[in-house]
């Protein structure tokens, strides 16, 4: 629901409603995730959909972008091409070998996460470039983390810490076999 009401409000021009909107979504998705684990109610469809309500809210989010603020996007165009980048090609790898989102939820995704948040929103609120720059290197870092253990896990998984468990995940399915 949240994905059309931003591209609706960056329409119509309201960067500081956008940037409310924006913050409250991903706040609320911090909170969901966070409260699934407290209760011990993680799943696999919860998951698969938390994925899928990040990718329709992070696909969104240049093209708001790009109407509100044009050119501050142009002038960091390279870390712009960076964080989608970065946020796409996992995906990639993962859609092509397991059909599906990675939904792997890593620690290193959970930090790049909270650099994105604080540097995107300084970037568009206050017009600071280094900390979405340092964001997109974070990213790209966990970006690579993500497609190794695409890499390394032979069937899809979900909530998959880090690459050090995807081994673990891998090493003790090899030992059942």
């Amino acid at each position: 629901m949240i994905p059309p009401l931003l591209l609706y409000v960056a329409w119509t021009d309201r960067p500081q409603l956008f940037l409310f909107l924006l913050v409250f979504s991903l706040m609320t998705d911090v909170l969901d995730g966070f409260l699934a684990r407290k209760r011990k109610e993680e799943s696999d469809l919860g998951a698969k959909l938390d994925s899928w309500g990040d990718f329709a809210i992070y696909m969104t989010l240049p093209i708001c972008a790009w109407w509100l603020w044009p050119d501050l996007i142009r002038q960091e165009a390279s870390y712009v091409i960076i964080v989608i980048a970065s946020y796409l090609t996992p995906i990639i790898f993962a859609f092509l070998k397991y059909r599906w989102l990675t939904s792997y939820h890593t620690w290193g995704a959970k930090l790049t996460s909270a650099f994105i948040i604080v540097g995107t929103v300084l970037l568009l609120g206050f017009g600071m470039v280094w900390p979405f720059r340092i964001a997109a290197m974070v990213l790209a870092l966990s970006a690579l983390e993500e497609i190794v253990i695409t890499i390394t896990l032979r069937e899809w998984q979900s909530n998959v810490p880090s690459f050090w468990h995807a081994i673990q995940s891998t090493r003790q399915r090899n030992t059942n076999i």
